[in-house]
């Protein structure tokens, strides 16, 4: 699917603002009202737009533990790769886990209730065999910033 400047628009104000009413938004973009909620629609349906969500402050969350950690796996077969993966997404303790270069493969955000249950959580991991060669634990002491959604750039082969 091909992205104009008006789709790059509305997805950085949405990723900045999910509940901005649909006339607010046709304004900020300079469209009547119809054609740029079937924008959005269309961006839904295209997997674009995923969801909407609410950022909840650290203040309500204070009894969750976050903790970074840096996995290397024993070997790189597509088998092993898959198997952490579906591990890592069927985790409700990971929030988010990406794949890196520069030796190690992946960075994983664990929330925990505890700094118990995440060794627990490393436990099971490691009795499941998931193939963890070793991982690094970096306890998260204060949160400086979190973006909402990186900012929105138009690629140069989304140009129309």
């Amino acid at each position: 699917m091909k992205l104009d400047q008006y789709d790059l628009r509305i997805l950085d104000i949405l990723s900045r603002d999910g509940r901005i009413t649909k006339s607010r938004l046709a304004e900020a973009i300079n469209l009547s009202v119809s054609p740029c909620w079937e924008r959005v629609r269309r961006l839904e349906r295209a997997g674009i737009i995923e969801g909407y969500s609410a950022r909840i402050s650290d203040r309500v969350r204070v009894s969750l533990t976050s903790v970074w950690i840096q996995v290397e796996l024993e070997n790189h077969s597509v088998s092993v790769f898959e198997r952490f993966e579906r591990v890592m997404r069927e985790t409700p303790q990971v929030s988010e886990c990406v794949a890196v270069g520069g030796g190690v493969d992946y960075l994983v955000l664990i929330e925990a209730e505890s700094i118990d249950q995440y060794q627990r959580l490393i436990d099971r991991w490691l009795m499941e065999e998931l193939a963890i060669r070793r991982y690094f634990t970096y306890i998260v002491t204060k949160s400086i910033k979190k973006a909402s959604s990186p900012l929105i750039r138009l690629k140069a082969d989304n140009a129309n």
